[in-house]
């Protein structure tokens, strides 16, 4: 029982940072391709809670379930798939920490605009390049551990100093 449970919060979880991350891309860039400051603001606000309700929590999540699912089965945790998985989530971490600062700060400079009836400024056009990049990083990593989960390829593990 603990099994099926541990391994359905774990799916779910997965499911929530690969559907979060490309819903949020799609919504953000949808926005931006309009160039009105009053859609980025307002879907930028909506973005921004829904990194940190859905995607802040499966990411808290799915290193919890990983580990109790991975020793429940009775893999070791330096079994090859598991600690590329573990590699590539924190390389999807390192580009989704920095994005979650960029959509709080283009979210920003959208109300700005839209509250003065400006342009938006050249830094909100800077921060949507950098966070359109992060992105593919990102997302490739978690598309490769959802790969990785599935196959759990033998894959072998350098040991090193023995």
């Amino acid at each position: 029982m603990a099994y099926f449970v541990l391994k359905y919060l774990h799916v779910i979880g997965a499911t929530v940072l690969l559907g979060t991350g490309a819903g949020i891309a799609f919504f953000m860039v949808a926005a931006h391709r309009t160039g009105e400051a009053a859609t980025i603001a307002a879907v930028a606000r909506i973005v921004v809670l829904a990194d940190f309700l859905f995607t802040a929590t499966a990411v808290v999540a799915q290193p919890v379930t990983g580990v109790l699912l991975a020793l429940d089965v009775g893999y070791p945790l330096g079994e090859g798939w598991i600690v590329l998985s573990i590699g590539l989530y924190l390389v999807a971490g390192l580009f989704w920490l920095p994005v979650v600062w960029m959509q709080m700060r283009m979210r920003d400079l959208a109300v700005a605009a839209a509250r003065t009836g400006g342009p938006l400024p050249a830094a909100y056009h800077r921060l949507f390049r950098i966070w359109f990049a992060f992105g593919f990083p990102a997302f490739a990593a978690v598309l490769a551990i959802i790969w990785l989960m599935v196959a759990r390829p033998d894959i072998p593990v350098l040991a090193f100093g023995g």
